[in-house]
C-alpha cells in the first residue's frame, strides 16, 4: 500500500515511462525534467497493448494506458527510486471502427498508409500521472481528426521503406515525412504526435511537478 507523502514543494522531476523519441521531446517542450523508468527486460510490454474483442478504440487506449501506469508503478517500486510522478501515454489510430496499431513491416505499413489514403481518421491518445503517493490520477483522453490526401500506392511504399512507419501507430508519423500526405488536422497536435500538452500539463500540476 502505498504510503502518504507529506513532501508540500513541488516535484523537480518525473519519471517517464516510455520510450518513444517524440514524447521524450514534448516533455522537454514543456520545460520537464524526467528520468526515464522503461520496461525490464522480463516484462511482457507488448502484452499489455493486445485488443480485446469488440472493443472500441477510446476504451482501449485508456485500459492499455492505465495498464502502463500499473505496470510502472510497479517498476518503480520494487527498484527503489526515489518518490516522484510517474506519467504513462499510448497512442492509437482508428479508422472503420478498427484499431490500427504499430505495423509489424514495410508490407503492412503499406497496407495501412493505403487504407488511411483519401480519408478521415482518429487518433487517440491518453495520458495517465501516477503521484508521488502512487496514486493514478484520473486519466486524460486528447481524440484528434486527421485527414490523408489521396496518394498513390508509389508514394505510400517510399515513404514506408524510410523505415519511419515502423514502431507507429497507424504506420505514420505527423511530425516526419507523412507530413506530405496530411491535408488537415482537427484537433491537437501534439496528441497526435504522442503526448498532448494541454492534457499533460494539466495532470503534471495536479501531481504537484515543478516546471
Amino acid at each position: 500500500m502505498p504510503q502518504p507523502n507529506t513532501r508540500l514543494s513541488p516535484y523537480p522531476f518525473i519519471y517517464l515511462a516510455s520510450q518513444s523519441p517524440r514524447r521524450q521531446e514534448l516533455l522537454a517542450q514543456l520545460g520537464v525534467r524526467f528520468d526515464l523508468l522503461l520496461p525490464r527486460p522480463d516484462e511482457d510490454a507488448e502484452a499489455l497493448e493486445a485488443e480485446l474483442p469488440g472493443e472500441p478504440a477510446h476504451l482501449y487506449v485508456q485500459r492499455v494506458c492505465v495498464a502502463k501506469a500499473e505496470a510502472a508503478r510497479a517498476r518503480l517500486s520494487a527498484g527503489g527510486h526515489v518518490a516522484a510522478p510517474v506519467l504513462v501515454a499510448d497512442t492509437t489510430v482508428s479508422i472503420d471502427d478498427a484499431i490500427l496499431g504499430k505495423p509489424d513491416d514495410v508490407e503492412h505499413a503499406v497496407e495501412m498508409l493505403a487504407r488511411l489514403a483519401g480519408r478521415e481518421h482518429e487518433v487517440l491518445t491518453a495520458v495517465a500521472v501516477i503521484d508521488a503517493d502512487g496514486v493514478l490520477l484520473h486519466p486524460a483522453l486528447s481524440r484528434s481528426t486527421v485527414r490523408f490526401a489521396p496518394a498513390p500506392l508509389t508514394a505510400l511504399t517510399r515513404y514506408a521503406t524510410t523505415g519511419e512507419p515502423l514502431g507507429k501507430a497507424g504506420a505514420y508519423g505527423i511530425q516526419g515525412r507523412a507530413a506530405e500526405f496530411i491535408e488537415r488536422i482537427d484537433g491537437s497536435y501534439s496528441g497526435i504526435m504522442g503526448l498532448p500538452l494541454f492534457e499533460t500539463a494539466a495532470l503534471l500540476r495536479q501531481a504537484r511537478v515543478d516546471f
